[in-house]
């Protein structure tokens, strides 16, 4: 049992701090704020699908990166809240891989069009945001985070092995 909760703590660190070093340079390349938001550590949000380390793993990731990147409190708290309820929708749809991405897709554009218009005050209208973060969120979730699963599917024994115990 011990061993198991290592592995799980392991894999959830490791996960976070992908998850920072990608936003930031997502960050250093200015694709990782504003309305059109291609962070590549979101392409990370399917690791659910295979670890359940992971929802702590990318919602402690999104907590540091946006703490690092001087992100408002308020965009801290719901950023993250609206990652940590992607993540859990990819465990709870683990079973058909190819809804690992529309949960994270779906949390981001319904939860941060709200922050970018209350927080940050751009101009702009919800729905108009709704459709540029869904933009972001379907190639960062959508199309790099399913290249990402098809790749690690082909390791996953060797990457998400059970701890014995």
């Amino acid at each position: 049992m011990r061993d198991k909760k290592v592995l799980l703590t392991t894999q959830a660190a490791m996960i976070a701090a992908l998850y920072v070093v990608l936003t930031l340079l997502a960050n250093a390349l200015g694709l990782a704020n504003y309305a059109v938001q291609v962070r590549f550590s979101e392409a990370l949000t399917i690791l659910p699908f295979f670890t359940p380390a992971a929802i702590p793993g990318l919602t402690a990731g999104c907590i540091l990166s946006n703490l690092l990147t001087g992100c408002m409190p308020l965009d801290i708290v719901f950023g993250s809240l609206a990652t940590l309820l992607g993540a859990v929708g990819t465990y709870l749809l683990r079973k058909h891989m190819w809804a690992a991405p529309l949960s994270p897709i779906a949390a981001n554009t319904i939860i941060v069009p709200f922050i970018l218009a209350y927080v940050y005050r751009f101009e702009g209208s919800i729905p108009y945001f709704m459709l540029t973060v869904g933009i972001g969120e379907l190639i960062s979730c959508g199309i790099l985070g399913m290249i990402l699963l098809g790749v690690l599917n082909k390791y996953k024994n060797v990457l998400f092995t059970k701890a014995i115990g």
